[in-house]
């Protein structure tokens, strides 16, 4: 039950932040998009982000920052194994996943609810 409190406790405070971020500047919701995955990004890469894995779990994983994380584990691990090229195809091996499970099941969500637009 603590890691399931841990998870909703971090992955909620992650999206009070979004939240705060849209209501109190200007930025766009794509914008803090990016910022949270270029931030994931960052500190995926100087090691600084694994301490709230380790804590959080998919309350750290899930969030946009989680997915910058996986992106700069991926390439940190590809560039190890294969050198310079894994800077190149370790991002695309490291999201692959997500987002072929993203496409898959938003494709069986849009035929089981008949999707329209708003008029």
């Amino acid at each position: 039950m603590d890691t399931y409190v841990k998870a909703f406790v971090v992955g909620g405070l992650i999206c009070v932040i979004a939240q705060i971020l849209m209501d109190k500047t200007k930025l766009t919701p794509g914008r803090i998009l990016v910022v949270f995955v270029t931030l994931g990004t960052i500190l995926g890469a100087l090691g600084l982000y694994q301490p709230l894995v380790n804590f959080a779990g998919a309350g750290a994983t899930v969030p946009l920052p989680g997915f910058g994380y996986s992106l700069a584990k991926a390439t940190i691990k590809e560039v190890n194994d294969n050198g310079f090229v894994g800077i190149f195809t370790g991002g695309i091996k490291g999201a692959a996943g997500g987002i072929t499970a993203a496409i898959f099941f938003g494709y069986i969500m849009a035929l089981i609810f008949n999707p329209k637009t708003k008029s």
